[in-house]
């Protein structure tokens, strides 16, 4: 279906001086971004993968083909000393290999493997579809000003995401029986392969039933006691898996915008799912996809433009709450509240907005063909809004 993805020029870019690195999600499309779009770039490219055995001794003892090109290595992180390896390869032949390293955790947080690779890449996070690069569009950003949304319709994808999230086998099929052995299949492979392979976890089956537990837990405040209660295991073992869990793409964290101007609140995160088509309750699922549409414009933000960009939610303690928060340099840009289907403006947008200073505030909502300015908040339709994100 998709012969480029959001990502695919940025990394053929940065390839030209640098390694890429891009880690993302089980079965987001990495391998495909790889070896089905950007290895048909170059007229010579080799492919390793550390889950095949053959490719697996071809790595450990170091035989690189003898063509120039681009090489790929998927899910090498799993090698113990994969930078060391990756290291001597780009330090003796980056003037003959372009180097892409992909793999299903954060490549970027594995420094048990030995001597830095810093300096040496450009990192990328590849994130689900999204409704911008389902339709092909290409925004430009500047903080601080107004987003460019567009006008055309995209209601239709707009709907098969929210049922199928954006993923690409489920997404493309868009049948409820493959949607369901999807997830199934997923969280196994997930916490029997991925997670097994590189964490000591003594008790797996207690992990595997947090995963159960957390889509029930996603949009409202995270408390680590009630899930120490519910599963009852400690509250050092919950903190070190959802770390786990998030470094393998499972989850996300946003934390609260600090500021004395509103007495905000300073700990509890709120939790969102990568694949929000687990979640059964319909306006959790649409803020969790508005919510990672979100992280996924941050993380472009970060990873590519080069902003220290961060997405956050508002709360004080009178519990006035707003859904996201968009920042540059902790500097408010826009705020976002997500509605299924209300559009009466809410009055925590309106009071934030005034009290931060925040140039854009946005009420989103599902039904079609809406946009309207009430009291300074910008009421919208969420096909147009996401239609000015990445």
């Amino acid at each position: 279906m998709q012969k480029e993805r959001y990502l695919t020029q940025n990394i053929i870019s940065e390839l030209t001086d640098k390694m890429v690195f891009v880690g993302g999600a089980r079965q987001v499309g990495k391998t495909t971004l790889a070896k089905e779009i950007i290895a048909q770039k170059y007229s010579s490219s080799t492919y390793y993968n550390w889950d095949y055995q053959p490719d697996r001794k071809r790595i450990t003892s170091n035989e690189l083909p003898g063509e120039s090109g681009l090489l790929i290595f998927d899910e090498i992180h799993k090698f113990k000393k994969w930078k060391n390896l990756i290291k001597g390869i780009y330090d003796t032949h980056k003037d003959k290999y372009k180097i892409l390293v992909t793999g299903s955790a954060r490549l970027n947080v594995y420094r048990k493997s030995g001597d830095s690779l810093q300096g040496r890449y450009h990192y990328y996070t590849l994130h689900p579809f999204s409704l911008a690069e389902l339709e092909l569009i290409k925004n430009q950003f500047e903080p601080f000003k107004e987003l460019n949304f567009h006008s055309q319709s995209s209601q239709d994808n707009l709907e098969t995401l929210f049922q199928f999230g954006g993923f690409p086998e489920p997404f493309i099929r868009q049948n409820i029986r493959t949607l369901r052995r999807w997830h199934n299949e997923k969280l196994e492979r997930l916490f029997r392969e991925d997670i097994r392979d590189l964490e000591h976890i003594r008790d797996i089956n207690s992990m595997k039933l947090l995963g159960d537990l957390l889509p029930s837990k996603v949009a409202s405040q995270l408390s680590l006691n009630s899930i120490r209660e519910d599963l009852e295991i400690s509250h050092r073992a919950i903190t070190s898996w959802l770390n786990i869990l998030e470094s393998f793409y499972y989850h996300f964290r946003i934390y609260p915008y600090t500021s004395k101007k509103i007495r905000s609140l300073k700990k509890d995160a709120k939790l969102f799912l990568v694949d929000w088509s687990e979640i059964e309750n319909e306006a959790v699922r649409f803020e969790n996809l508005i919510g990672s549409h979100l992280y996924k414009f941050t993380s472009y933000l970060n990873e590519h433009e080069g902003y220290r960009s961060n997405l956050h939610y508002l709360r004080n303690v009178d519990k006035k709450e707003v859904d996201f928060l968009v920042t540059i340099d902790n500097k408010p840009w826009f705020a976002v509240e997500v509605k299924l289907s209300d559009t009466t403006v809410s009055k925590n947008l309106s009071y934030f907005k005034e009290r931060l200073n925040i140039p854009f505030v946005y009420q989103v909502v599902k039904q079609k063909d809406i946009d309207v300015l009430k009291e300074n908040v910008r009421i919208m339709s969420a096909d147009k809004f996401l239609s000015g994100l990445v």
